[in-house]
């Protein structure tokens, strides 16, 4: 059964982590990797990627993207959005932290947040605006 709105977009608003998936060019399956994201009802869905990154370079060329995210419990669920870019702008320690929060416990934060800057290279935001979606509960199977 399809979600309704709400629905879709509260549970895009959990911290899963996505599938994103964007053209990889003529004779290549579509790049499909784990990513983590950030979005809340209504607004703009944003990812954190590396500048020089194969995702960046592929975003860029094909000017939009998808995401995926799913469950299976308690009930076997998924959202799957796609939608244009609409801006690409140098990532800030606030927004690191703040999708970093989503994803790793609050004693790590800080740790981790200091190894990213380490190891990560130069980064952008990516935002996309959310314009096909597919859904489904299949409840409990």
């Amino acid at each position: 059964m399809a979600l309704t709105r709400e629905e879709r977009e509260e549970f895009l608003a959990e911290p899963h982590v996505a599938a994103l998936a964007v053209e990889a060019g003529e004779g290549r399956a579509p790049l499909t990797v784990p990513i983590w994201y950030q979005y809340a009802p209504g607004d703009d869905l944003w990812i954190l990627t590396g500048l020089d990154s194969r995702k960046h370079r592929l975003i860029s060329a094909a000017g939009r993207f998808s995401l995926l995210v799913d469950r299976v419990e308690p009930t076997l669920r998924y959202v799957s959005v796609e939608g244009p870019v609409v801006d690409t702008t140098p990532f800030t320690v606030e927004q690191l932290r703040e999708i970093a929060a989503r994803y790793v416990p609050a004693e790590k934060l800080d740790s981790y947040v200091d190894w990213a800057l380490k190891n990560h290279g130069e980064q952008v935001i990516i935002r996309m605006r959310p314009e096909r979606w597919v859904t489904a509960d299949l409840g409990s199977l």
